[in-house]
Formats: C-alpha cells, structure tokens, sequence
C-alpha cells in the first residue's frame, strides 16, 4: 500500500488550500526514466476518475492509474528539507532500484 507521511499531507492541504483546489485528489503519474529510476514530477491536483486506485491518508486523497499500481506498491511520500530552507516532496520506494532504506525512514508518518 501507498503511503503518506503527516509532513507531506499538511503539505498537500496547504497547496490545495493556496491554488484554491481543495476538494480535488492530487494525481501521481509515475514513469520509469531510462536508468531504471523512478520519476515522480508528474503530479497535480486533479479529480477521482471512475477506474482510478484512490488511497485516503492523513486526510487527503491520491489518486492514480492502475498501471502505477506496482510501481506505487509499498512506496511513502514524505515532504522534507533537501537543505537548509529547500523543502521537497521526496519518494521512499523499494520498487525504484536506486532506493536505500534509511535508518529514519519511517519516523514522520
């Protein structure tokens, strides 16, 4: 199962809120990039489509294609300090071959 940490669904709510989209999902539309890597930019505010997978967490709700269900299976969004003042929304994703299990995963959900 797809998860969220309560850092990046208040930041979730708060775009939601400051593009005046509350009440629309935010749609994940992940692709895999020629390394075998996992690009997740493409993603906005959007609403429930009839065969979407619709995950409810931390309040908000994503959605996304079916065909990012494996891909999207087992992964958590967090939204974290990069640097000093550089906030970003990052992946932790065990289907991504890049992907390195830290010691701190799992501590803002």
């Amino acid at each position: 199962m797809f998860k969220v940490t309560k850092n990046a669904a208040t930041r979730i709510l708060e775009a939601a809120q400051a593009g005046e989209m509350e009440g629309l999902a935010l749609r994940l539309a992940p692709y895999y990039k020629s390394d075998g890597s996992i690009e997740y930019n493409k993603m906005g505010f959007d609403e429930i489509k009839e065969n979407d997978i619709r995950i409810e967490a931390q309040g908000i709700n994503i959605v996304f294609a079916p065909e990012y269900k494996e891909l999207l299976n087992e992964a958590t969004m967090d939204f974290v300090e990069i640097e000093t003042g550089n906030f970003s929304y990052i992946f932790l994703n065990p289907n991504d071959h890049n992907y390195v299990p830290s010691k701190e995963e799992g501590k803002n959900d």
